[in-house]
């Protein structure tokens, strides 16, 4: 089992920038991808961006691409999603999501963009 705790969600104006965290315990080992989703009101949950953690690529969705990094701190077990030039449209909960063997999802937390 692998348990995703995210944290680093809230309010922040158009143009700003926040970092979510996602701290994962439990079978470490097992985990092959990491990545974060997220979810709008009414809207189907998307893929943001995903790693692959032996050394893999890394793909972001087009939205995303130039205005959101994922990193890792392998000592703490985290990954982070550093959000920057936040548009009304992110306004979404985000999901920190494991795979290995199967898939593993925190609890989500919201990040609300103003205009």
């Amino acid at each position: 089992q692998v348990q995703l705790v995210e944290s680093g969600g809230g309010r922040v104006q158009a143009g700003g920038s926040l970092r979510l965290s996602c701290a994962a315990s439990g079978i470490i080992n097992s985990i092959i991808r990491m990545a974060w989703y997220c979810q709008a009101p009414g809207k189907q949950q998307r893929e943001l961006v995903a790693v692959i953690t032996n050394g893999g690529g890394t793909h972001y969705a087009d939205s995303v691409k130039g205005r959101f990094t994922i990193s890792r701190d392998n000592a703490k077990n985290t990954v982070y999603l550093q959000m920057n030039s936040l548009k009304p449209e992110d306004t979404a909960v985000y999901y920190c999501n494991a795979y290995g063997p199967r898939d593993f999802w925190g609890q989500g937390t919201q990040v609300t963009v103003s205009s």
